[in-house]
């Protein structure tokens, strides 16, 4: 079972403490480190590779909601920009990441602490003083329901 899989098998059971809230074509999960603050999850119900590999109701919908927690991760994080990424190079199930991005974030990594995510080192990035306690992540998935309570 794959990574993705196994968190979506964990959120049926209720047992995925990143766990947001499920919509039609997917989950929302916060993201396990918070080096940039809101990072969340879009999760996709159905195991595939590719979005072409949806069918074509279910990618638009996917797409639409992707969209939405997107919005909501903006608004509920106050981000100056939002970064989208459908990678699925280390695991191979439709999932997207999205990232608000505030100015400084990268701090002094990239041009005026501006520029792709990965651009900070992972080792910083990945570093377990950027998960959140219990309390930080119960905060950020609340913020978070509000927003996407708004735009569903």
């Amino acid at each position: 079972m794959c990574l993705v899989c196994e968190r979506i098998k964990l959120i049926r059971e209720g047992k995925n403490p990143y766990f947001v809230k499920e919509l039609k074509t997917g989950y929302v999960v916060m993201g396990d480190h918070q080096h940039f603050k809101g990072y969340t999850l879009f999760l996709c119900k159905e195991h595939k590779l590719e979005l072409f590999h949806l069918e074509q109701s279910v990618k638009i919908k996917y797409l639409e909601e992707m969209s939405v927690v997107a919005e909501a991760v903006s608004k509920a994080f106050n981000a100056e920009k939002m970064n989208y990424e459908l990678l699925g190079n280390g695991d191979t199930h439709l999932h997207w990441h999205l990232f608000p991005r505030v100015s400084g974030d990268l701090e002094g990594y990239g041009n005026k602490g501006m520029g792709p995510v990965w651009w900070y080192p992972r080792e910083k990035m990945y570093n377990k003083d950027n998960c959140p306690s219990s309390v930080e992540l119960e905060e950020m998935k609340l913020m978070l329901s509000v927003e996407l309570e708004k735009l569903i």
